[in-house]
């Protein structure tokens, strides 16, 4: 019979308290642990290994992969329940598990991507991602729009074709002043450019449809406060989108871009997305551009219910 002490031991550490409670509620591997803990492989082993030792995890084999399992004595589920509820990171937890189990769920769809998904796979004469998605973007029906991170407006100014008004906001004075000489040179008169913080946007509560954040949350100090802000201006019912680069880790990106941030990882972005206050999230890999350092795009949608 495994020993209550060693037990209370091993389970006295924080990160194995944490994928103890994930085992608990849904069997995972060692690389679905390491994306919602955004950890290393060889630390994660180490921690798993501990657990087994002490008969608190099983494991079994399918296919390449172990898929572990809790076993938690009778006697210690109360005592983890409570120590779990103090610990500030288990709400994080909960919406990274939630968002690998979406991320399956969403497997079943490959199939059909494969037999039908074929656009950008194949080169079609006149068929191209920037075409369709200016197609798209006429078709929008928000009435008003922020484009969170505006720079010159190229979206901005897509968008204001279709939109009653959009909200242009940059933290820059000249793009702030080309943007509006944009505007006026495009007889856009519905689309105005405002000097301001994506983090502190100087736009009213509950004014806008749709906020949209284009290759910009990666430049922000503070990119959870954008997103806090961002719920803030919504209407009930507005749509957040977002589009930033995957999680990399090519550094020069500081000194060639200004970037302050090095991407997010899916399961950042849905967590910030989370914390924010949104509902119906959905994060997904939109793009990889073939060219080194092959940065990748991830495209984030969500609700303000």
């Amino acid at each position: 019979m495994p020993s209550i002490i060693n037990s209370l031991k091993v389970i006295s550490d924080p990160t194995r308290l944490r994928i103890l409670n994930l085992l608990h509620e849904q069997e995972l591997s060692v690389a679905d642990l390491q994306e919602i803990l955004n950890m290393g492989q060889s630390r994660m082993s180490t921690q798993l290994s501990q657990l087994k030792n002490e008969d608190l995890t099983t494991d079994r084999r399918v296919g390449k992969n172990n898929l572990y399992t809790a076993t938690i004595p009778e006697c210690l589920t109360s005592i983890i329940a409570e120590a779990v509820h103090e610990m500030p990171e288990t709400i994080q937890d909960q919406a990274a598990l939630q968002h690998l189990l979406n991320k399956r769920q969403n497997k079943s769809k490959a199939y059909f991507d494969e037999l039908a998904g074929k656009f950008g796979k194949h080169y079609v004469p006149g068929r191209s991602w920037k075409a369709l998605a200016e197609a798209l973007l006429k078709i929008l029906n928000y009435e008003i729009v922020a484009d969170l991170g505006a720079g010159e407006g190229t979206l901005s100014q897509l968008l204001a074709q279709k939109a009653k008004k959009v909200i242009a906001i940059d933290s820059s004075e000249k793009m702030v002043e080309f943007g509006t000489q944009l505007a006026k040179n495009h007889d856009l008169p519905n689309l105005e450019y405002r000097l301001g913080d994506i983090s502190s946007p100087p736009i009213d509560d509950q004014a806008v449809d749709l906020t949209i954040f284009s290759q910009a949350l990666h430049h922000a100090d503070r990119p959870r406060k954008a997103l806090r802000e961002a719920f803030r201006i919504l209407k009930p019912g507005g749509v957040i989108v977002i589009l930033d680069l995957l999680q990399h880790n090519f550094e020069q990106a500081k000194e060639l871009y200004y970037d302050v941030h090095l991407g997010f990882s899916e399961v950042e972005l849905y967590s910030m997305m989370d914390d924010a206050g949104f509902k119906a999230i959905d994060v997904v890999i939109a793009d990889k551009e073939p060219e080194t350092p092959h940065f990748q795009t991830l495209l984030g949608v969500a609700r303000k219910s």
